[in-house]
């Protein structure tokens, strides 16, 4: 039986909206530009199937999983709630036929019916019940909106749609759960997204060439969209965007990997130095050092940039798991003593708070600042460490497997709401906890110009034994002196 698509001014679906709608296809994944309905769409076929089985007396399920519950609730009240209401609107106009009242037995039918011509048999509409996350027809069938998760996947009965799928947390262990179960029984398989890079299933389900012939595939970019009757205004929507990278993945449905990642490996490369990463080359320059507070499984780590020329040379970097605080604050005063430390950048969040204070006691709260990493703040931090690199001002050690791949971590997403974040990706050691020392160290030096007043009576661990008493070497900084400040 052909889909009901009401031709109505209460529901206007567009030519590819109707083209999703038509295509019955068991197994159906569709590729959308942002702005352009497919949940709407995809909601479209949801009731037009429970319509269906209202008509011919079965009962169907649906199961609408979203990246939030948020999202959940969203396609619920945005979408197939007023959908449902408007398809039963059009079904009441669907015929000016008087509607018969009369009684069965002791059955009253509502005077909301309409006679199938065929077998003379009485149809009846009578309303959906509406829940927060659920729609129930009054034939049985019914409309559930979950926020997306394994469990939820593994719960679900019936046919699914998986909406955002490319940005659904556990896509991989949300698409192991819920495959098994809509593969008995003939039910159908609806996923819809845009493009969120490279790493995650929705990509893989597109792209497949094996796996991608049990698939009807739809992909609409902004200018097909367009084409076909979406009104709006391509240029004021780039305009706005004001980001190359997103626009491409928004809106051209472009497969962002590289771009993804905040730094490309061609990027780290060019920014490694063979003189980097060695503390025993210090030069005596002013320093900048960052640090990641951690307990636990994350990485406590320390990175101590100096200020060569222009350019912000790594002079080391100190990574330890699982340390106490006591050894943290240790291996912070060793570092202010090496070296010619005018700032001091901690990561100041959460447990961050207590360590940042007593730094603040022991070395000043001049040198010493505390950082909240919120989205903007580390968005500030991470954009000024790439511009840094992009400029080559900012050397790091070179053939360092681990620090590459933990710098590479780092992946721009944008979110639905259109926003840019930063996220790390992977299993590895720690969260990019080095890419976030670095990044706070080296973040915002600004055109200030920095005095230093040396300690007496201190020494570098990194100073030359046959100069501790050269009177000159204190507070110079010339040549390769390592003098105590």
């Amino acid at each position: 039986m052909s889909p009901v698509v009401p031709e109505s001014p209460i529901i206007n679906f567009l030519p590819y909206q109707k083209a999703w709608i038509a295509d019955q296809s068991r197994f159906k994944i569709g590729m959308f530009t942002r702005r352009g309905g497919k949940t709407f769409g995809s909601c479209g076929e949801i009731v037009d199937d429970c319509i269906r089985a209202e008509i011919d007396r079965r009962k169907v399920r649906w199961t609408i999983l979203s990246r939030s519950e948020n999202t959940a609730k969203e396609a619920l009240e945005d979408a197939l709630k007023p959908m449902t209401r408007a398809y039963y609107a059009v079904l009441k106009g669907l015929s000016n036929r008087p509607k018969p009242e009369f009684t069965e037995g002791e059955l009253h039918v509502p005077a909301y019916t309409d006679v199938d011509l065929t077998t003379g048999q009485l149809i009846h509409y009578p309303e959906a019940r509406y829940k927060t996350q659920e729609v129930h027809f009054p034939g049985g069938s019914r409309v559930v909106a979950l926020s997306a998760s394994p469990d939820a996947a593994r719960g679900f009965g019936g046919n699914l749609l998986l909406d955002e799928f490319a940005f659904h947390r556990d896509s991989r262990r949300i698409w192991g759960s819920a495959f098994p179960v809509v593969s008995r029984g003939g039910h159908k398989l609806r996923v819809i997204s845009t493009p969120n890079g490279k790493g995650n299933k929705f990509y893989e389900l597109m792209t497949a060439e094996k796996e991608g012939r049990i698939w009807s595939r739809h992909v609409v970019d902004i200018y097909e969209a367009v084409r076909q009757g979406l009104d709006v205004n391509i240029e004021e929507i780039r305009a706005g965007m004001a980001d190359q990278d997103a626009w491409a993945q928004e809106f051209e449905l472009a497969w962002l990997d590289e771009a993804s990642a905040w730094l490309d490996y061609d990027l780290i490369s060019a920014c490694e130095s063979n003189s980097a990463g060695l503390p025993g080359l210090y030069m005596g320059g002013l320093c900048f050092v960052g640090v990641d507070i951690a307990a636990r499984n994350d990485l406590f780590v320390i990175v101590v940039l100096e200020l060569v020329g222009e350019v912000l040379m790594v002079r080391e970097i100190i990574a330890k798991k699982r340390i106490s605080f006591a050894e943290q604050d240790r291996l912070l005063d060793d570092v202010m003593r090496s070296y010619r430390v005018v700032r001091v950048a901690m990561d100041q969040t959460g447990m961050g708070e207590k360590p940042v204070e007593d730094a603040k006691a022991r070395h000043g709260s001049e040198r010493v600042e505390g950082v909240l990493f919120t989205g903007a703040a580390k968005l500030d931090m991470a954009t000024s460490l790439k511009e840094s690199m992009q400029d080559r001002k900012t050397r790091i050690p070179a053939g360092d497997p681990v620090l590459r791949a933990d710098l590479h971590s780092i992946k721009s997403q944008v979110g639905l709401t259109g926003n840019r974040r930063l996220v790390a990706d992977g299993d590895g050691d720690g969260h990019a906890d080095r890419f976030w020392a670095l990044a706070v160290s080296a973040a915002d030096l600004g055109p200030e110009s920095f005095g230093y007043q040396g300690v007496p009576g201190t020494r570098s661990r990194f100073a030359d034994p046959d100069n501790d008493d050269d009177d000159d070497a204190e507070g110079s900084g010339r040549g390769n002196k390592r003098g105590a400040w």
